[in-house]
């Protein structure tokens, strides 16, 4: 093989095969320049329903539509050639049941090119996870907290702690002997997450889990500290982008009212350059 060999994205079966290895690194994304950045760096990248509240403004996940996670999700396969694409099936579009998970897995894939789709729950969704792999559509799952079971779950609170943690393992098994290539790890305490880890036989990729599961994962915007709203405790600033780009934003609007800007080299003149 060419050393100059472009590199492949890998595949759900890639990710699977990393059990035990090297950790996988992810972050989410949600534009094209973004997923350019990571792309290079990731594993696989997410297009998470976190951009409801990332980008839209949005107090929670639940308003999230499929059409928003096609259109990100378009957006941000055109910046990626070397990370494995994988989408949020956002609220609403599988927990009917099966049939209609398919239906929308499919069109997330058809869409978007994404290589797997991701969703949340566990022992209750074997079965919808189950019918997806055996029609060809690879699942990531998602256990403990799930923020699409907030209005049940009681708000963004850890899951797992003391006379829980048996459900939240029972989740774990039940996803991975359903067929999901891997399973996020939510908010869920680090002697548990490390069970988990040991136990099931899918990589664990945690988010304010354990730097003991197979993989992690962030959202970009909390690490970069573009999202200020509130900072939860398992995400570590990487850099403080925001305060950053509100300096120059105040920058640009004192240099207008003031008519520094645009100075000389900014404008045209009534000549065109000589070619000479």
């Amino acid at each position: 093989m060419s050393a100059t060999a472009k590199k492949q994205a890998p595949n759900a079966e890639d990710i699977r095969a990393r059990k035990g290895g090297t950790p996988l690194v992810s972050l989410t994304a949600y534009t094209t320049p973004m997923a350019r950045l990571m792309d290079r760096h990731c594993d696989f990248v997410l297009v998470g329903d976190s951009v409801g509240m990332v980008l839209h403004g949005l107090t929670s996940t639940l308003g999230v539509t499929m059409e928003m996670m096609i259109m990100h999700g378009q957006a941000v396969a055109r910046g990626l050639s070397q990370a494995m694409l994988v989408i949020d099936m956002p609220f609403g579009s599988y927990e009917e049941g099966p049939q209609q998970a398919f239906r929308n897995a499919a069109r997330l894939m058809a869409e978007t090119g994404c290589a797997a789709v991701k969703l949340e729950g566990g022992v209750e969704m074997a079965e919808t996870i189950r019918f997806l792999v055996k029609r060809g559509i690879p699942v990531m799952a998602h256990i403990g907290l799930t923020p699409q079971s907030i209005n049940t779950l009681g708000g963004y609170k850890v899951q797992g702690r003391e006379d829980q943690a048996e459900a939240v393992l029972a989740d774990a098994r039940a996803v991975a002997e359903a067929g999901a290539f891997s399973v996020v790890l939510e908010k869920v305490p680090q002697k548990l997450a490390d069970k988990i880890t040991a136990e099931v036989a899918i990589p664990t990729i945690g988010i304010g889990a354990s730097a003991g599961c197979d993989g992690q994962i962030l959202v970009v915007d909390d690490m970069l500290g573009f999202f200020t709203a509130f900072k939860p405790k398992f995400v570590k600033r990487y850099a403080d982008l925001g305060p950053l780009a509100e300096a120059g934003i105040a920058e640009y609007a004192a240099e207008v009212r003031a008519r520094t800007f645009p100075a000389a080299e900014h404008v045209f003149s009534d000549q065109a350059p000589s070619k000479g």
